[in-house]
């Protein structure tokens, strides 16, 4: 009842919600500001260097060479069996006890690029071993080495099986970068941290935020759609 009760003032009280309004429209351009130079190249730049230490790790898992294998097996075993946050905390207030210290935005880089690759690494693992063996042996049979036919034959048809989990993938880093606030990168919804710090408006500007990480994976989602309908149209031909 108490609740319902603030909430109603806040709607009858013309001064509160002329106040609410101009909170949310001066906080609007810091956050932008925010996506725009750290979440969304932090997405961005994680996303292609995981994707490649994904590619690098499932061919070590399905590599004949054992100790390639074994390497893989445990770099995604620790990645996937601790939480992303220990990981980020680890690397950037860890590591200087060591003598090492890294820049918060690079510390973010390293900590979701080693995520991302461990994930997604299964992802292509399992789209390259659905690929029938006879693509393989047809490869071979007209000269080509197991590189050749990795390269030309099983990788891109992988990549078309992979695609929409990995888009699914890319969607759920855009909002895990919002960990990057707890190691001081001043992305989005560190930016709404300090600005509801200043004025206690938390639950507006932690809303306002949530609207905006929406707002972009809502874009994201319409592409991966077009993207999926392309790559249906170009494998039905």
């Amino acid at each position: 009842m108490v609740k319902m009760f603030l909430l109603s003032n806040i709607f009858t009280d013309p001064e509160r919600m002329n106040q609410l309004v101009s909170i949310a429209q001066t906080s609007l351009y810091p956050m932008i500001e925010g996506a725009i130079r750290y979440t969304i190249p932090l997405t961005l730049i994680t996303f292609v260097l995981g994707l490649i230490l994904a590619v690098l790790t499932a061919l070590a898992r399905l590599s004949s060479i054992r100790i390639l294998q074994i390497i893989a097996r445990v770099y995604v075993s620790i990645i996937r069996g601790t939480p992303l946050l220990v990981q980020l905390f680890i690397i950037f207030y860890g590591l200087p006890n060591l003598g090492v210290t890294i820049n918060p935005f690079i510390s973010a880089i390293i900590g979701f690029s080693l995520n991302v690759g461990a994930y997604a690494s299964e992802i292509i693992r399992a789209a390259i071993l659905s690929i029938p063996k006879g693509q393989w042996e047809a490869g071979y049979s007209i000269g080509m080495t197991y590189t050749q036919a990795l390269k030309r034959i099983i990788l891109p048809q992988a990549a078309r099986v992979s695609i929409p989990p990995l888009s699914n993938t890319f969607i759920s880093l855009l909002k895990d970068t919002s960990l990057a606030s707890l190691i001081l990168v001043t992305e989005l919804f560190r930016k709404a941290q300090e600005i509801a710090a200043k004025n206690y408006e938390f639950l507006l500007l932690y809303m306002e935020a949530a609207a905006l990480y929406w707002i972009l994976c809502t874009i994201l989602s319409f592409i991966q759609g077009s993207l999926e309908e392309r790559l249906n149209r170009y494998v039905a031909k």
